[in-house]
């Protein structure tokens, strides 16, 4: 039995230390948000964060993850209350079919923690990773810098007291 950090929550989860993140999520956890896509860390629909860091999870075993925080698609926001990520990305109607985006979308968000006023080619190179065959690859583009205005207003909001 290992406890593991998800979303602020603590699981306890008698899983193989060997199991990939990915199995634990979807099959213990019911969080369904990152896909298999590859299951060889090619694709990037896995995508989660762990401690700030866009981590594939179909290829991270159990067993480096302990003490760590993970952040799903699911702990950003909710239908009520999106994420400035999840809200861009819908207001953008930067997806198509919708399997890739839950892996984009984290691997955008760690990238705005880390640089929260990215360029066009610090947003390519950090979604490089994931392959998506729909086309909406500006409307992504328009989204991850969306996300980065609504993360600042609502830092600001928060600064000067509005919240």
């Amino acid at each position: 039995m290992m406890t593991l950090k998800v979303n602020g929550r603590d699981h306890q989860v008698a899983a193989d230390p060997d199991a990939p993140l990915l199995y634990v999520l979807r099959d213990d956890l019911a969080l369904n948000a990152a896909k298999f896509g590859c299951g060889l860390g090619q694709c990037g629909a896995c995508t989660v964060i762990v401690d700030g860091k866009a981590v594939l999870s179909c290829v991270t075993p159990l067993v480096l993850l302990e003490g760590k925080q993970v952040t799903t698609l699911e702990g950003l926001g909710t239908l009520d209350a999106p994420a400035p990520i999840q809200r861009a990305f819908m207001e953008e109607q930067a997806a198509q079919c919708g399997y890739c985006i839950a892996g984009m979308m984290m691997r955008a968000q760690a990238l705005l923690m880390r640089n929260p006023k990215p360029t066009d080619a610090q947003i390519r190179a950090e979604l490089q990773p994931h392959l998506c065959r729909c086309g909406t690859h500006m409307r992504i583009l328009r989204a991850v810098h969306r996300a980065a205005r609504l993360m600042d207003t609502a830092d600001a909001t928060i600064e000067g007291g509005g919240r």
